[in-house]
C-alpha cells in the first residue's frame, strides 16, 4: 500500500471514529473522572487516572464504529450521517469490524495493568458499548442503554482505585445514566423526523409531545442524585456550587429545545459538556479547599 494510500485510509479510519467531534469523548470522560475523584478522595492514582482517560477515547472510538456498523442501512436515508464514512462507501462494513475488534482489543489491554475486578468489570462494559447501537431497533429506550454504557466507567473507576464498589459508585452510576438519558434524548430530537420515516427507535419518539416535561424531570432526578452523592461523599460548598451550575445549564437546556428546531436541539445536546465540566470542577474545588 502507498503512503498515499495509507494516509487516505487512516482519515478514513478516524473520521469513522470521530475523533473530528471529540463532544463524545467529553461526555464519557466527565463521569469518569467525576468517579476517579470521588474514589481517590481528590488523589486520583496516576496510573488509573491515564488508563482510564485513554480507555475513554479507545471505546468511544469503538463505539462510533459500532454503532455506525450497525446503522450503515439507515444513515444512507438520514441527512445528517448520509456523508459517514460507511453510509457514503469509503468505509467496508469488514474494514468497520476490523477496527472496532483493533480498538476494544487495545482497550482491554490497559485494562489488564488494572487489578482482577476492574478487569472482570470492563468485560460487563464491553457487552454494553456492542449492544447499544442495535437496540434502537427493538426498544424505544436505547438511550438509558447507552447511559448504562457511558455509566459503567464508574463502577470501574471504583474497583481500579479502592478494590471495591461502594453504595456510592452505584448513587454516581444512576446520576450518569439519568444525565446520559437526558442528553441523547435531545440529540434524538434533532432526527426524530428521519428516524421516524426509516423505522429507528429512541426515547425522543416514545416521549412524544411530552418530551419537555419528562426531560424536565429526568433533569431533576439526575440533580438531586447528585446531591445524594455530595451527601454520601461528604462533599461540602464548591461541589454543592458545582450542582447549582448544573442546574442553571439545565434550564437553559430547556430554554433551548422549547420549540424543538433541530439546531437548537443540538445546541442543547454539546451544551452538557459544560454541566459535566461544572461537576467535575465542583468535586476537585471541595477537595482542594481541604
Amino acid at each position: 500500500m502507498s503512503a498515499s494510500r495509507l494516509k487516505e485510509r487512516l482519515v478514513q479510519y478516524a473520521l469513522l471514529m470521530r475523533l473530528h467531534r471529540p463532544i463524545g469523548i467529553f461526555l464519557l470522560l466527565w463521569p469518569t473522572l467525576w468517579a476517579l475523584w470521588l474514589a481517590g478522595a481528590g488523589q486520583p492514582d496516576p496510573k488509573v487516572l491515564l488508563v482510564f482517560v485513554l480507555g475513554v477515547v479507545l471505546m468511544r472510538s469503538a463505539g462510533c464504529v459500532i454503532n455506525d456498523y450497525a446503522d450503515r442501512g439507515f444513515d444512507p436515508h438520514v441527512a445528517r450521517t448520509r456523508d459517514r464514512p460507511l453510509a457514503a462507501g469509503r468505509v467496508s462494513p469488514r474494514e468497520a469490524l476490523g477496527l472496532f475488534a483493533l480498538l476494544c482489543l487495545a482497550a482491554f489491554g490497559l485494562v489488564l495493568l488494572l487489578n482482577r475486578l476492574t478487569v472482570l468489570l470492563s468485560l460487563g462494559g464491553a457487552v454494553l458499548a456492542t449492544a447499544y447501537p442495535f437496540m434502537k431497533r427493538y426498544t424505544h429506550l436505547p438511550q438509558v442503554v447507552l447511559g448504562a454504557a457511558f455509566g459503567w466507567a464508574v463502577p470501574m473507576a471504583f474497583a481500579a482505585q479502592t478494590g471495591g464498589v461502594p453504595k456510592l459508585a452505584w448513587l454516581l452510576f444512576v446520576a450518569t445514566v439519568l444525565w446520559a438519558t437526558v442528553y441523547d434524548t435531545m440529540y434524538g430530537m434533532v432526527d426524530r423526523d428521519d428516524d421516524l420515516q426509516i423505522g429507528v427507535r429512541s426515547t425522543a419518539i416514545l416521549f412524544g409531545e411530552s418530551d419537555r416535561l419528562i426531560l424536565a424531570v429526568l433533569q431533576v432526578l439526575f440533580l438531586f442524585t447528585l446531591v445524594l452523592v455530595g451527601q454520601e461523599a461528604g462533599l461540602q460548598g464548591y461541589y454543592y456550587l458545582g450542582v447549582l451550575l448544573a442546574a442553571g445549564l439545565s434550564l437553559y437546556q430547556q430554554y433551548l429545545i422549547r420549540r424543538r428546531e433541530p439546531a437548537r436541539c443540538f445546541q442543547a445536546f454539546l451544551n452538557n459538556n459544560w454541566l459535566g465540566a461544572a461537576v467535575f470542577a465542583g468535586i476537585v474545588l471541595d477537595y482542594l479547599a481541604r
